[in-house]
This record gives structure tokens, C-alpha cells and sequence, in this order.
């Protein structure tokens, strides 16, 4: 019998280029530059097997791929092993929005 699935929440760090995009700064309308750019995300798999997911284009969200720089583990330790999709979504969006709120530009989803 295999075994359950579990998900886990993933930081990683985007280069500062990624403000030229007109989007992502849209979505961060109140960034000063004094905390770095993240994309948050969720997977069932490694956090270091999604991120070579989003490095070699495959299944990959484009400010990732264009402008990952490395995990950031230390972000997101206090969210990690949740037994469905849905809560590690939920809990996806808790941290996207909680990093916003102490100055970090953000990305998720």
C-alpha cells in the first residue's frame, strides 16, 4: 500500500528584476525594497524537487523560472506536513499574505 501524500509550503527567493514586471508590482503596491522578492507555493513533493521543477520550465509558474534564485527554507519552516492539498493551499496564502505584511514583496499561487 503506498503511502500518503504529504504537502508541504515552499519559499523561494526571486531576483530584484522581477520588479520590472508590471503584474508583480501590482500586486505589491506598498513594497519599499527593504525585504526581498518571494514566490510561495505548495507541493506534495520536495521543496527542492519543485524547485528544479520551476528551474527546467516543467510544470513551472513563469516569475520562477524567469527569476528564482534559491529556497528559503527559514520562511516557511512552521508550514510543512499538511494531509490534503487544500490545507497546504489555505496555509499558502496564510504565509503569501503574512510575508506581505512584514515587507516582503510576494508572489503565490
Amino acid at each position: 500500500m503506498s503511502q500518503p501524500r504529504v504537502y508541504n509550503v515552499y519559499v523561494i527567493e526571486l531576483d530584484d528584476e522581477i520588479l520590472s514586471c508590471p503584474r508583480f508590482r501590482a500586486a505589491n503596491p506598498d513594497y519599499t525594497g527593504e525585504k526581498i522578492c518571494v514566490y510561495v507555493g505548495s507541493t506534495y513533493l520536495t521543496p527542492e524537487e519543485r524547485f528544479d521543477q520551476h528551474r527546467t520550465g516543467y510544470k513551472a509558474n513563469r516569475y520562477v523560472y524567469r527569476y528564482g534564485l534559491r529556497l528559503k527554507p527559514r520562511l516557511c519552516r512552521n508550514y510543512q506536513h499538511f494531509e490534503r492539498r487544500k490545507q497546504a493551499e489555505a496555509a499558502e496564502e496564510r504565509l503569501a499574505n503574512r510575508l506581505r505584511s512584514r515587507g516582503y514583496a510576494v508572489w503565490w499561487g
